[in-house]
C-alpha cells in the first residue's frame, strides 16, 4: 500500500495461467479509517477475483493469496506495506531461465515429501535414482518460487531448476530409466521425460535437439539431447525437473553438490 495525504494506492494481485497480474486502485483515507471497513474492502476485491497483496516483495505470501480462508490476514497485511508495481524494464528479465509456471502447488508437507522419498530409495535401484547432474553449469533459478524471468515484479512458482548451458551442448541421463516422453510440449519446448520406477520421473526441457525416443531403455549416462532454448526460455538453458507420483519435488533431494569452480570442468 502507497500513502499519500488523501489517498491510500493498494496493489492488487490477480492469478492466471500465465502468471501474476498488479493492478493499483486508489481508496480515500476517509473510506478505511477503520478495520472493518478495510477488511470488508479487501473482501469485496476478494469476490472480484483479486487478492490483495504484498507479494510482490514477499513470494512465501503466495499460497496464502490463492487461499481463501486467508482473505482476513492478507487484508491486514496490505494496510501495512506493499511494493511499487511498475512495468517490465530489460534489466528485469532473467537471463537463460524459463520454463512452465506451476500452478497446482501444496505448500506446508516437507514432511510428506521427506517421507516418500526415503521410502522411494529404499524401494529402487540405486541405478534408477537420479544422483547426478545431467549438465553442469551455474544454476540460474532453484526449485521454487521466483520472479517472473520474463520481467516485471509477478512471482510464480518454478517446478524445477535451471541450468546455464551454451547452445549444443550435452544433456546426459542422470539415471536408468524408459523415455515415456519425447517431443514439443509447451513450456518446456523440446522435451524428455523418464520414469525411473516407483512414481519418480525426470524431465528435461528446452532443449535445441533430442537424443531419445519414446519407448528407449536408458542408462545412466546416456545422451538424450542438446542444450537450447526452445519453448518458454529466455536463452539457453536445461530446465531440470523431478516429479514423484506426478507432483513437482525438489531435485535437490537426490543431487550431490554442484562444483565451486565450474570452470575446470574439461569441455
Amino acid at each position: 500500500m502507497l500513502k499519500n495525504d488523501k489517498f491510500y494506492t493498494f496493489l492488487l494481485a490477480r492469478h492466471s495461467r500465465s502468471g501474476i497480474y498488479i493492478k493499483r486502485v486508489a481508496v480515500k483515507k476517509s473510506y478505511l479509517h477503520f478495520t472493518s471497513l478495510g477488511l470488508f474492502f479487501a473482501l469485496g476485491l476478494t469476490a472480484a477475483g483479486f487478492a490483495v497483496t504484498t507479494l510482490v516483495r514477499d513470494p512465501v505470501l503466495a499460497a496464502s493469496l490463492s487461499n481463501p480462508a486467508s482473505t482476513a490476514f492478507t487484508a491486514q497485511k496490505v494496510l501495512e506495506t506493499a511494493a511499487p508495481a511498475q512495468a517490465p524494464d530489460a534489466t528485469d528479465l532473467a537471463v537463460n531461465s524459463g520454463g512452465p509456471e506451476e500452478s497446482n502447488v501444496i505448500d506446508g508437507e516437507d514432511a510428506e515429501i521427506d517421507n516418500a522419498v526415503a521410502a522411494l530409495r529404499k524401494a529402487s535401484d540405486p541405478a534408477y535414482l537420479p544422483t547426478m547432474w545431467a549438465h553442469l553449469g551455474k544454476i540460474n533459478n532453484e526449485f521454487g518460487f521466483r520472479r517472473n524471468p520474463f520481467g516485471g515484479r509477478a512471482y510464480e512458482f518454478h517446478p524445477g531448476m535451471d541450468i546455464d548451458g551454451e547452445r549444443g551442448e550435452e544433456v546426459i541421463a542422470p539415471a536408468n530409466g524408459t523415455v515415456i516422453k519425447a517431443g514439443f510440449t509447451g513450456g518446456y519446448g523440446n522435451m524428455v521425460e523418464i520414469d525411473h520406477g516407483h512414481g519418480l520421473t525426470s524431465r528435461y526441457g528446452h532443449m535445441s535437439r533430442i537424443e531419445a525416443e519414446v519407448g528407449q531403455t536408458i542408462k545412466r549416462g546416456d545422451l538424450i539431447g542438446l542444450i537450447g532454448s526452445t519453448g518458454r526460455s529466455t536463452g539457453p538453458h536445461l530446465h531440470y525437473e523431478l516429479r514423484l507420483n506426478d507432483r513437482s519435488i525438489n531435485p535437490r533431494h537426490f543431487l550431490p553438490p554442484e562444483p565451486t569452480d565450474l570452470s575446470a570442468i574439461a569441455k
